[in-house]
Formats: C-alpha cells, structure tokens, sequence
C-alpha cells in the first residue's frame, strides 16, 4: 500500500509512501519524543538523588524542572521562526542533534547554577522538534488520521513517563544521575540517524514568510487554545513534580515503589494520548471539557488517595490520562492556525511547558508555605477550573460571528 502524492499545503507534500515506511518514520519521530519525555520528566523521578547529589532542596530542583520548561517556552517560537526558511528533514536533524548536544552538557554540569543553564539550553529545541514531527506525521498519513498521526508522535512522550522516567529514577538509585541525561544524548543522536536515513527530503510544506506567519499565529483561536494547555495542564504537573516526596513523607512508600508510581502517570498518559485521538476525531474541541472536568475531580480526591499506596497508583493513572489534551489541541490548533501551522504547533509545547514549569512553581509555593505535599492536588485543581474558563471564553467567541449572522438574517427577513 502507498499513499498519493498530494498537492502541496501548508501541512506538506505527500509523497508516495508505503506502510512500512510510514511506520518507520512515524518509529523514528515517537523515538525522539520519548528522549525529549525522558530528559523533560526525569528531574521529577531522581528528585532525591539531586537534592542529595547537589546539597539543594525538593523545591530548587523543581527550579531545574522548570528552567527545562522555560527553554521550551523560549525555544518554540523562536526556532519555528528561525527555521521556517529550513526544510523539514534538516530542521528535524538540526533540532535532535542540537537536543543531544544539551542533554550531554547536563550531563557534565559540575553544579546547580550550571545545571540551571544547561537545562534552559537543552529545553530549547523541544517544541519546535514536536512541532515540525507532528507535521510531518500528518503529512505522511491520511486526512481522515491526523488525530492518530500526532497521538502517535506524542507517543514517545507518554511512553517516556510510562518507561524511560521509572527507567531513570531505577537507574538513578544504582548509578550515577547524570548517566540518564548521557542516555538521553545517545538516544537522540541515534534518532536523528534513523531519520536521515529514512524520512525523504520531499516531505515538506509552503513556507510562508515569518511575518506572515506571525500575522496568521495573533488570532484569538490560537491563543485560547494555547491558554487552555498552559494553565489547565499545569495541574498534572504540579502533582507529578512532587510525587517522590509525597509518596515518602506522605504515603510511607519506600523508594523503591517511586518508578511505580511514575510509570502510573505514564500508563495514564498512554491511555490518555489515544483517547485524546479519538476525542478529537469524533468531537474536536468539545473533548477539552470531558478531560478537564475529569482531571478536576481526580485532582480535588488526590489528597485522599495519596494515603494509601494501592490508592495513590490509582490516582496517578487517572491524573496521567490529561494527557488527552495534547492530540485535541495539538490538531486544533491546525485548524485554526492557518499560515502559521510551524509556528502554532511549536507554541502547542511552549504551552504546555509553560504548564510545566507553572505547575512546580505554584505547588512548590504551596509547600514552601506550609500546605502539605498533597496540596499540589488542590492547587492542579484550581487550575483545570482556569482552564475550563478559557474553553468557556473560546466557545463563546466562536460563537459571536454565527450570532451576528442570524442576526442580520432575521433582520432581512
């Protein structure tokens, strides 16, 4: 089976491709989110090991975790920008090199502040790889799959909190931490061979000028959509960022049951990247409320069921499954994007990084003051409720447009 060339969008030329080639390329993408996954969430696993390897506090490693997310934030835009000129396969080459170059110096950072800087550099070129992988993805397979296409690229991501994250902290406790980040360099370097031997240079799309891109991104759609995964993702984070100290001081949990408890979110995360697929195929954006509405009531129960070890593996599950956010806002954002698909699929990861790093810093706040552990459930609540608001506000400007439309009508009539 092959798929026909089509004529060229602003997603791309398709060329003509068998299953198996499809399958590889879409491999070699999941394979480097899963190194990004790894990288991103591995500070939340060895949390331990850095506080005592490094003589700083839980809090200012959560500072690290978001230092990553604040290179993310800085890094989407401006590196879609930079590399709109660029084809696709050589910006995706450039971006895992660039990625496995930042992954290697946190590796080798002799202390916190350095750490700080290296992992601001290594979060640079996250998004704009996740956002020029997912159109590629699209590019590559059906119109009818594109919400398969991207939660199939995000995969890597859920896959790495599933895997590579109880992987690391696991390793962590036998080993030197700084060998995660070293394995994360090796394994996007061997992400961008596989992709300069099996992603064609013709898979490519129009490259509007930056500009103009610019002007197509400043939308109200785009925004509200990046609004909604900023803040109302951040809940996840804020829980799992903490999770480690909260399964030792809270939940009585030996160390031993940390991976476990991090896998939790990862099979959550898995479940929650399909059927975010699957929302967004069937309802589009009406999936953000069945996620955010269920994220909510799991986040207000977490304190509760962070009591109990069998309890607490079961709320990292559910709160794992927000992950369906990703796929139904990643493919909205192609909808609305217009012009401007390279940069808005960048942004999509600076939102939800901005999460990544809002999450820590609010939950930290609420430790710091003397909140408790499980207060990070609380806080993750306030802010799916945020981000329930923002759909609210997005539902009700697209709705302005139609209503004046019937309006006029009804006056012609």
């Amino acid at each position: 089976m092959a798929f026909s060339e089509s004529p060229s969008s602003s997603l791309g030329a398709v060329p003509a491709l068998t299953a198996r080639q499809v399958a590889l390329i879409l491999f070699a993408l999941t394979l480097g989110g899963f190194a990004i996954g790894t990288s991103e969430f591995a500070g939340m696993g060895l949390m331990p090991n850095m506080v005592a390897s490094l003589g700083v506090t839980e809090p200012q490693v959560g500072h690290l975790i978001s230092a990553y997310a604040l290179g993310v934030v800085v890094g989407a835009p401006l590196l879609a920008i930079l590399g709109a000129g660029w084809k696709r396969k050589t910006l995706l080459l450039a971006l895992m090199g660039f990625y496995a170059l930042g992954n290697l110096a946190s590796a080798l950072g002799p202390t916190y502040e350095s750490l700080l800087v290296f992992r601001f550099i290594a979060g640079l070129p996250h998004g704009a790889y996740f956002g020029v992988a997912a159109l590629t993805a699209v590019a590559i397979s059906p119109p009818h799959r594109r919400g398969r296409a991207i939660s199939l690229v995000m995969l890597g991501l859920t896959l790495a909190i599933l895997i590579g994250n109880p992987l690391a902290t696991w390793a962590g406790q036998f080993v030197d931490w700084r060998w995660v980040f070293a394995a994360v360099a090796l394994i996007a370097f061997l992400t961008a061979v596989l992709l300069a031997i099996w992603l064609p240079a013709s898979v490519d799309g129009a490259k509007p000028r930056p500009l103009e891109e610019l002007r197509a991104f400043n939308t109200a759609p785009v925004w509200q959509a990046l609004g909604i995964g900023a803040i109302g993702f951040a809940g996840m984070f804020c829980v799992f960022s903490y999770l480690a100290p909260t399964m030792l001081q809270v939940t009585g949990a030996s160390a031993a049951w940390i991976p476990l408890g991090l896998a939790g979110f990862g099979l959550g995360g898995v479940l929650g990247n399909f059927a975010g697929g699957w929302l967004f195929d069937r309802f589009r954006l009406r999936g953000v409320p069945v996620v955010l509405g269920w994220a909510m009531v799991m986040l207000l129960l977490f304190p509760l069921l962070a009591q109990w070890l069998p309890t607490l593996l079961l709320a990292t599950v559910a709160i794992g499954t927000m992950g369906a956010l990703g796929p139904i806002l990643q493919s909205h954002l192609m909808d609305v994007a217009g012009d401007a698909q390279t940069l808005a699929a960048a942004s999509h990861h600076a939102a939800f990084n901005t999460a990544n790093a809002l999450g820590p810093w609010l939950g930290g706040m609420a430790i710091t003051a003397g909140y408790g552990w499980t207060s990070t459930g609380m806080v993750g609540a306030a802010m799916a409720l945020v981000g329930l608001l923002i759909y609210a506000w997005a539902v009700r400007t697209a709705q302005a447009p139609r209503r004046g439309l019937d309006a006029v009508a009804a006056c012609e009539t």
